[in-house]
């Protein structure tokens, strides 16, 4: 019961931030009747969220938004060093040392509520993967195969975990991951729904590249276009 406590919070910590991805002040009455649960379990989930590092701001009584990121001065980072520094700072914050942890949770925070959303393209982004969500680790082992089969168009197929618990396995073609409120996601054609998916990537057991490229331009894709011809990679 324990464990499916915890699945439910997650993906209920998840819908709120769909929520209030949404722009605007959103009120904890409004969301509650969202989501189906009490205004008291509202209040909890977003005092979660803040002690996380998700920057959002309001009080009870006039309601919640998610706070707008600003340029950090006077450092300018590659995309490779934003890289490197996030991907440490996800490694420290599974580390056995607890000053390492929470040092790292707390350097992370302040680069969420620093560096802007779309710093890097939706290929290159990496930021820290530290969330409510889900073990890190499990994320980060998905995101370098992700990454390059964004880049040359590359099937993959996955063994993901629903909301409700249906494990499935799916034939995508990924289009593009995004990052917010320090949760991943992955944009894909699915074969097996034909049409477009999000994939949250805490709830991918497994990914792995196919021997096959698809043509399709992205932006086609991801308009919801029904996808055209194909190309078999041959073997090295």
């Amino acid at each position: 019961m324990a464990k499916k406590s915890i699945h439910d919070r997650a993906d209920r910590l998840y819908d709120l931030l769909r929520l209030l991805r949404g722009g605007g002040v959103q009120r904890a009455g409004d969301l509650a009747a969202r989501l189906g649960v009490s205004t008291r379990t509202i209040y909890r989930d977003v005092e979660r969220l803040a002690a996380s590092g998700v920057p959002v701001t309001g009080t009870r009584g006039t309601g919640y938004v998610l706070a707008q990121d600003i340029t950090l001065p006077p450092l300018t980072l590659t995309a490779a060093e934003i890289e490197a520094l996030n991907l440490s700072l996800a490694v420290l914050a599974e580390a056995a040392d607890d000053d390492l942890r929470t040092a790292a949770t707390s350097l992370s925070a302040k680069l969420d509520a620093a560096l802007p959303t779309e710093a890097l393209s939706d290929a290159d982004a990496w930021k820290t993967t530290f969330s409510p969500f889900a073990d890190a680790s499990r994320t980060l082992s998905h995101l370098p195969l992700l990454r390059s089969a964004i880049k040359v168009r590359q099937k993959v197929v996955l063994t993901y975990t629903g909301a409700d618990g249906t494990v499935t396995r799916r034939v995508i073609r990924p289009l593009r991951t995004a990052y917010v409120a320090r949760s991943w996601t992955l944009t894909a054609w699915c074969e097996l729904r034909e049409g477009l998916r999000e994939f949250r990537l805490d709830l991918i057991e497994s990914a792995d590249a196919l021997p096959e490229l698809f043509v399709e331009d992205p932006d086609t894709l991801l308009s919801g276009a029904a996808p055209a011809q194909e190309v078999r990679r041959q073997p090295d």
